[in-house]
């Protein structure tokens, strides 16, 4: 199992901690968001989907119910929101960027095998977060803006797959 601890830029993001659609959507409008169809329904698609999807699911997923949405609304979306701070990107190697919707500090497990990624909800993590970037701060000599926080191993399918070919 590898560990990896990535010091990366926060934007000054949304308080949307647990969060519905409509409280997101309200948040976002309070900042003087246009509230186009095409956003609230890509916003809506990450809320209440956890599976940290690429541009191209997001596409795929919504091309039955908004099959005139572009993968360049898509893109242009995702970058508002990840500029805004309610979405996250985690660059997933050959997999491509995958998007998360960031309502509720946690972090990230992900398989190095099928690049599967799952959520981790850990009580202390802002403040072990914390003690973390204040020790890169004294360590480094950075002046520490965010963090982010991944593990990475096999998943419980890939465990099976590889337990089944060593039968």
């Amino acid at each position: 199992m590898y560990l990896l601890i990535v010091i990366s830029e926060k934007k000054e993001g949304l308080n949307l901690a647990n969060t519905d659609v409509d409280e997101a959507l309200t948040a976002l409008q309070s900042r003087r968001i246009r509230m186009t169809p095409q956003r609230r329904t890509i916003l809506t698609y990450l809320v209440t989907h956890h599976n940290h999807p690429t541009v191209e699911t997001i596409h795929e997923a919504l091309e039955q119910t908004t099959p005139n949405m572009s993968l360049a609304t898509i893109y242009n979306t995702l970058k508002l929101f990840v500029d805004l701070g309610i979405v996250i990107e985690l660059a997933n190697g050959e997999d491509g960027v995958h998007y998360d919707y960031y309502s509720k500090p946690h972090y990230h497990v992900i398989c190095t095998n099928c690049g599967k990624i799952a959520d981790v909800f850990y009580p202390d993590f802002q403040k072990d977060a914390k003690k973390m970037e204040n020790e890169a701060a004294q360590q480094t000599g950075y002046q520490i803006t965010g963090n982010r926080f991944e593990i990475y191993g096999l998943c419980t399918d890939c465990q099976k797959k590889n337990a089944s070919k060593g039968k």
